[in-house]
């Protein structure tokens, strides 16, 4: 199984990730960058205030680290999130959006 069904199957495990989720951590996964939300909004479809609350949101759940900017990278626990070896109960704030 690829990494992207596998994450596509972690964030229907978790009951506040949306699409967006998905989308925001699997480009992340494929580029070892770090980006702010109307580029990444630009790279994902999505539109860039949408994408700057589920950034806040997952860097809240500890899947993101923000930088000045505000610049976005994954974080390890994100990287590890993606990898599929962590789940839901590792995210630090678990909140709903």
């Amino acid at each position: 199984m690829g990494r992207i069904s596998e994450l596509e199957e972690i964030v229907e495990r978790v009951d506040w990730m949306s699409p967006i989720d998905y989308e925001i951590l699997s480009f992340f996964a494929s580029h070892n960058i770090i980006i702010n939300p109307s580029s990444l909004a630009a790279n994902i479809d999505y539109g860039a205030g949408y994408v700057a609350d589920r950034c806040l949101l997952l860097t809240e759940n500890g899947l993101l680290e923000q930088l000045d900017g505000p610049m976005y990278r994954l974080t390890e626990l994100g990287e590890r999130f993606v990898a599929g070896e962590a789940d839901a109960s590792d995210l630090d704030g678990a909140d709903s959006y």
